[in-house]
């Protein structure tokens, strides 16, 4: 899809204010309204009008798009990379509120499926529900832990522009939280009008990747490396775990690729995840001539081709 600059469409330089835009797209949205304007194009003016509006009003869509569309321009193929709004907050807000609310897919592309969101049926006493993406350790995960993170919160200054605060939250990470799940923060997001209650922040779960560990859903995996001789004679080996080393049992004869299941030893839960060991094989390096010597004895004493099953 091709990025959409929404200042280009309402004629607004990028430093205008809410108020310069709420100008721009009242007088364009009556030149091209379907009922009024004789344009070909009319109807397709008056949806990128709606579309453009529906994120430049709001401080805080405009503060997102601001900081994705400043890497594109007009035209160009457009593809969010991934987690490129962690940590970053915006809603869904009230874009069905807007005449040409069929947004296009480079909208759904940058804001997402909650973009479709239908006009509220009250007033705007209430302050809108935030949302935020957060990374965190695994281990916090097994444990539990007290974590202060930062959020880029968009405001307005006293010229009606967007800026980006800093805002820093302690949080408290409950044992057994899992990757994609959200935690409520009551009352942390925006604020009410007119003396109404602040909305909730969202926090949505990410671990932040591991040199030895990877988790899907509770279940937590780990390649485990051995020892040619431990994979053929079987052996006792000490693996890691998120909780602690545990000692693992090799049965002879083991393959790479084979799961040793550690039962109840992925993240907490009722029930628990399952901590997998996937075997793999290291090689001692041929870097002596005793080890190179030990190879070719190996070669000579094993009838064994590896690729035997290629054959045909």
């Amino acid at each position: 899809m091709k990025f959409k600059d929404y200042y280009e469409i309402l004629g607004v330089p990028r430093s205008a204010t809410q108020d310069d835009i709420k100008r721009a797209y009242r007088k364009l949205a009556r030149k091209y309204h379907p009922d009024v304007s004789k344009l070909a194009d009319a109807e397709m003016r008056f949806k990128e009008l709606g579309e453009a509006n529906a994120v430049l009003k709001d401080p805080e869509k405009r503060a997102a798009y601001d900081q994705m569309g400043s890497q594109w321009k007009t035209g160009q193929e457009f593809q969010p990379p991934p987690g490129w709004d962690t940590g970053f907050e915006f809603t869904g807000g009230d874009f069905g509120a807007d005449p040409g609310a069929d947004h296009s897919d480079f909208f759904e592309a940058l804001f997402g499926s909650q973009g479709r969101a239908g006009p509220r049926a009250t007033r705007h006493v209430q302050g809108r529900d935030h949302h935020a993406k957060v990374l965190i350790d695994l281990a916090d995960a097994y444990h539990g832990a007290q974590r202060s993170i930062s959020l880029r919160m968009p405001a307005l200054d006293a010229q009606g522009r967007v800026t980006l605060q800093e805002r820093r939250l302690d949080v408290s990470i409950p044992k057994g939280v899992r990757a994609g799940q959200h935690l409520r923060l009551a009352g942390q997001g925006g604020p009410g009008l007119d003396g109404g209650a602040a909305g909730d922040l969202y926090l949505e779960i990410a671990f932040s990747p591991h040199p030895q560990f990877r988790a899907d859903g509770r279940d937590v995996y780990l390649d485990l490396p051995l020892a040619p001789w431990e994979a053929a004679l079987g052996a006792s080996v000490t693996a890691p775990t998120p909780d602690g080393p545990v000692q693992l049992t090799i049965p002879p004869n083991s393959v790479a690729g084979r799961q040793l299941r550690m039962k109840g030893r992925g993240i907490p839960g009722t029930p628990p995840g399952d901590l997998y060991a996937v075997l793999t094989i290291a090689l001692p390096p041929a870097d002596s001539d005793g080890a190179r010597k030990t190879y070719r004895a190996m070669a000579m004493a094993f009838d064994f081709n590896p690729r035997s099953h290629l054959e045909g």
